[in-house]
């Protein structure tokens, strides 16, 4: 065990979070939840993949533990390590460790940033042995009955140095996300930002314009999570061309002429 106490209820989600279902996501998720299916959630930026997660956390009463996985973490920082201080060395469960212990959804954010190395500490977790061993510690945790491991990316960012392995993805079921249709995502950025009906609908066909650009100057589209941003500038007072241009523009490119055909979107959808 660890020698820092956990409690459980730390992590669990009190209040709902707000998420709209594109199609039957809820019901694919609970069932696989229901098997304790290791999931994969694949979809561009902003999609709304970690609300998604957060959604399901909250309506199953799991706790939930997130990772936002980058290119420096290591399998210390998932599974845990030894800590000097004044009393001598202490073992300290990592996140991945922590939820294996006490049952909780661990979500692992952004997947394929992480190193290949570190990212194999999952697999035993992810077949019929569910446990995780700890090799500097000597211990084999088999994994609390509640625990399930998520893992998500944008499959926009797919390389040979940045792709999961057939041997890790072969142990997850997937859903694919995107972003949602025009009248459903008007009406997310209309109750997340407090923008009106008629402004959501205009940020939401600025946004459209942009992502038929992706791939023609745009790495990635504008995300509804921009979208969002750009209506709560718009709700406190900013002007809309403003909001737009900080939130939808600048952030996406540098480039000069994406930015004036970016730019020139905003005025039409505006105006």
């Amino acid at each position: 065990m660890s020698d820092i106490k956990v409690d459980p209820k730390q992590y669990i989600v009190n209040d709902e979070p707000y998420y709209q279902a594109i199609a039957d996501e809820v019901e694919l998720y609970e069932a696989a939840y229901n098997v304790r299916m290791p999931m994969m959630i694949k979809g561009p930026t902003g999609c709304g993949k970690s609300r998604f997660v957060e959604y399901m956390a909250w309506k199953l009463g799991k706790p939930l533990i997130t990772v936002a996985c980058n290119e420096d973490m290591t399998a210390s920082d998932l599974i845990g390590r030894f800590l000097l201080d004044k009393d001598g060395t202490k073992w300290q469960d990592g996140p991945l460790t922590t939820a294996a212990r006490i049952g909780a959804i661990c979500y692992l954010d952004e997947i394929v940033e992480a190193r290949q190395d570190t990212t194999v500490v999952i697999h035993p977790l992810t077949d019929h042995r569910r446990s995780l061993p700890l090799d500097k510690k000597g211990e084999l945790i088999q994994a609390h009955p509640d625990f399930q491991l998520v893992i998500s990316y944008n499959p926009g960012y797919q390389s040979l140095m940045k792709d999961l392995k057939q041997s890790t993805k072969q142990r997850f079921g997937g859903l694919d996300f995107d972003y949602p249709a025009s009248e459903l995502e008007v009406e997310i950025v209309s109750k997340e930002s407090g923008v009106d009906p008629v402004m959501a609908e205009k940020l939401v066909q600025i946004a459209q314009r942009a992502r038929n650009l992706k791939g023609h100057g745009l790495d990635e589209g504008i995300s509804t999570r921009l979208l969002v941003y750009a209506g709560q500038l718009i709700s406190k007072g900013v002007a809309p061309q403003d909001a737009c241009s900080m939130t939808m523009i600048t952030p996406l490119t540098d480039d000069p002429d994406m930015r004036d055909t970016l730019h020139a979107a905003v005025q039409t959808f505006l105006n």
